[in-house]
């Protein structure tokens, strides 16, 4: 049962306040991913491990937070977003602070990879679940200005990691960022849910399903215990028994994860089309400063300031793109899409143009100019096609699928770039995967386009014959 029916959704009001509490949260957590480098490299390095190291702690980190998207449904189903993102926020500081005593590389992988991954894995759908129930026609804007609390971070984060660093060392520098990072209860405290229903409590809903299916099992079984009895089967009554039983579970773990969403193929092509571009992204995000030095030729200088211009105009995106595409009315699929095929022809163009200085920071701003379009359009998208019920199940299984693409795919580029000892080829196998999601994608939405205008106007037609007979009968009956 849906129990936001009933419900008006403001959009906005005290649903800004959400969103400042969630840029909040996104601006000392979600930022921490993007100072792993400068923050553990010198650690490890001191440590006598590799490169390879490094990048294991950092895989082994997004499996775990993508994988979490196993147990995220039940959770906020069961303890609200609130609850769900605060939990988050201390596993975050939790793994740092394992960090922070770590003398060996697995108490990194056991802080970082999996404490740090399992925690941001909880905050980046309750957060978005909270922002979700305050919006409707102004929610790409409230999800815009939320994430681009996450692109602050990434401004000034780094800063005091280096001042940390430099004037009390690398325990001290992650102790800072474990404090900063319990700073998201201070935001998560605001996630008020909107209007909760005061005799609905979903634990309980589940316990009385629980009872009443207990109840059920109980009459078939004492039927099946008659039946034998009567054939005097004990083995039979055994093997009934254990089928009910196994039955009984799979449909309580198919209603708790909304497996059942797994049946639709329209859904299936959205989290397998956003995972393949998530993984995508990803890669170049690692690639991209070497491709610059070793293709490119440019020096440190120059790559920094790429990095920045990407980093920048995702960030001014993420604010602007909302209001332009909310005011229009394009759906959150399209606009993914369109930001999928401007990553495509920005890599093309780039991979072409490889060591022409401003056709690539031309680039660098038209892909972070893509990349928003992407992020913001996430979540959206499965919050678009899923009903209000299924959302948190839609968003866990849509996390759990960019955990398998990125650890088979994401590795397969990796060896692709190994292999032909080349960034520019390994730039033209992301377009190929971004290629494959826009050619997959791009018929299905212009079929349901054209099926949705056909149905408008067999509406509008039917308005319209039935206005002229309406007025004929009022003029009869006058």
């Amino acid at each position: 049962m849906d129990v936001q029916i009933n419900r008006v959704v403001p959009d906005g009001g005290y649903g800004w306040i959400v969103v400042a509490a969630v840029a909040v949260i996104n601006m000392t957590n979600q930022s921490i991913l993007s100072v792993f480098g400068q923050l553990f490299v010198g650690e490890l390095k001191r440590m006598h491990e590799d490169t390879f190291t490094a990048a294991l702690i950092t895989n082994l980190n997004s499996l775990a937070l993508n994988f979490s998207g196993l147990f995220i449904g039940p959770a906020i189903k069961s303890f609200k977003p609130r609850n769900v993102a605060a939990t988050g926020c201390v596993l975050v500081s939790l793994g740092l602070a394992i960090c922070s005593l770590a003398t060996e590389v697995w108490h990194f992988v056991i802080g970082y990879s999996i404490f740090v991954g399992f925690g941001l894995g909880l905050i980046s759908p309750s957060t978005f679940m909270a922002i979700n129930s305050y919006f409707s026609s102004k929610r790409g804007r409230a999800v815009g200005v939320s994430l681009a609390g996450a692109g602050v971070g990434q401004v000034f984060i780094p800063h005091v990691v280096e001042y940390f660093l430099n004037n009390h060392g690398f325990r001290i520098a992650v102790l800072a960022m474990a404090a900063l990072s319990l700073t998201g209860l201070f935001g998560a405290m605001f996630l008020k849910p909107l209007n909760p229903p005061r005799k609905h409590n979903n634990r309980k809903h589940m316990r009385l399903l629980a009872d009443t299916e207990d109840k059920k099992l109980t009459n078939t079984l004492q039927g099946v215990i008659i039946q034998t009895a009567e054939i005097n089967s004990p083995a039979i009554e055994k093997v009934e028994k254990s089928e009910r039983l196994c039955g009984k579970m799979c449909h309580r773990l198919v209603q708790a994860m909304d497996l059942e969403l797994l049946k639709d193929a329209v859904f299936l092509s959205i989290i397998i089309g956003m995972a393949l571009v998530y993984t995508a992204t990803i890669n170049f995000t690692m690639v991209f400063p070497s491709f610059l030095q070793q293709t490119a030729g440019f020096d440190s200088k120059i790559v920094a300031s790429c990095m920045s211009v990407v980093a920048s105009a995702d960030i001014v995106f993420r604010l602007l793109l909302p209001c332009i595409t909310d005011r229009l009315r394009i759906s959150y699929r399209v606009v993914f899409l369109l930001g999928t095929a401007g990553l495509l022809i920005a890599r093309f163009v780039m991979a072409a143009k490889s060591t022409n200085l401003v056709v690539i920071v031309a680039m660098s701003a038209f892909m972070g100019m893509s990349k928003s379009a992407t992020v913001i359009n996430n979540n959206l998208t499965i919050s678009a096609h899923c009903r209000s019920e299924k959302l948190a199940g839609g968003l866990g299984l849509s996390m759990i699928s960019k955990g398998i693409i990125v650890i088979t795919i994401g590795q397969l580029l990796g060896w692709v770039r190994d292999y032909a000892d080349s960034y520019v080829i390994c730039l033209y196998a992301q377009i190929v995967i971004l290629l494959l999601v826009v050619v997959v994608w791009t018929p299905e939405i212009l079929c349901r386009f054209r099926k949705q205008m056909n149905t408008t106007s067999k509406s509008i037609e039917t308005t319209t014959e039935a206005a002229p007979e309406e007025a004929a009968k009022l003029n009869s009956v006058s």
